[in-house]
């Protein structure tokens, strides 16, 4: 894309006036410098609050009716959205294939840089393509400096699809125009080491993501009040804690837990119902699933008929 062939213009790739000196510092120095910078992560964020309100809202209303979330993206933001995708299944019992992360180069430049696969276009689409994306799906493509091709690739083929496309770039929209359903610009300004965008901006992309992702299965009822309730019991840590979480929603011991979560087939919001409802797991499964998986709405709406 030629008008990005000189992008010394954009925010991203711009020197940083407060770290000149750079080379001179101390280690304690560079820590100093780089909090002092990373502030500008929590402003940023601040600022983009209502995009990424927007972000959640159509995420979770897609994924209610049967849509998938994709994020894709090269180099640094490519691999934070597959480290996101990746840990959805664990802390909210999601199917793999309901957030997906891609990343040009695959799964091989998770390990091994290969930022020369973003500049084709073609690949984004083609990938799309690949996946199958229709009209229920969400599209996320992460770019710090807005401007890769193989994102703008995908994006584009993904609004020709029908997908909820948003964008996550870092850089002000006068600078690198996006055309996306939601267009969430996180501005932390130029990096302390010039142009390396693994630092504020893969930092605030990070926030960005745990927020898109967590407020959207808030909203499609895997979480109440503030406990991970579909958490996947799949190791000793996660057994802990899924008997952790029903102790701390209701007033049973360790060992009644223990019993509890085996009876609903380790689903802590399923052993949560039982105790609250005196529900077998069958019926229980049967009220939750009435109410779209919302633990709270089926509660009361047991309380209502009892």
């Amino acid at each position: 894309m030629e008008q990005w062939e000189s992008r010394g213009h954009l925010l991203t790739e711009q020197i940083n006036p407060n770290s000149l000196n750079l080379d001179q510092l101390n280690p304690l120095e560079l820590v100093d410098l780089f909090n002092q910078e990373d502030a500008q992560t929590l402003k940023a964020i601040a600022m983009a609050r209502q995009e990424l309100a927007l972000a959640i809202s159509l995420t979770s209303q897609a994924l209610a009716k049967g849509g998938r979330l994709f994020y894709i993206g090269a180099g640094t933001s490519g691999r934070l959205g597959v480290l996101d995708a990746a840990e959805c299944p664990p802390t909210f019992c999601t199917p793999p294939e309901l957030v997906q992360g891609i990343i040009a180069g695959g799964a091989a430049a998770l390990v091994r840089s290969s930022e020369d696969l973003e500049d084709k276009a073609e690949d984004g689409a083609a990938v799309i393509a690949q996946r199958e994306i229709h009209e229920l799906d969400v599209v996320v493509g992460i770019t710090a400096g807005g401007t890769t091709p193989y994102v703008h690739g995908a994006l584009q083929a993904a609004k020709q699809r029908g997908a909820t496309t948003i964008a996550i770039s870092c850089v002000p929209a006068e600078q690198v125009e996006i055309a996306v359903d939601v267009d969430i610009r996180l501005l932390t300004g130029p990096e302390l080491l010039a142009g390396s965008t693994r630092l504020k901006a893969g930092t605030v992309t990070k926030m960005a993501l745990n927020i898109l992702s967590t407020g959207t299965m808030v909203m499609l009822g895997k979480v109440y009040g503030n406990q991970m309730v579909d958490v996947a019991v799949t190791n000793h840590k996660l057994h802990d804690r899924a008997l952790r979480i029903i102790c701390n929603l209701s007033d049973i011991s360790r060992e009644e837990a223990a019993i509890l979560l085996e009876k609903s087939g380790r689903r802590v919001k399923l052993a949560l119902l039982m105790q609250k409802t005196g529900l077998s797991a069958a019926a229980g499964q049967e009220l939750l699933q009435k109410h779209r998986g919302q633990l709270r709405a089926a509660l009361q709406a047991y309380n209502q008929i009892d």
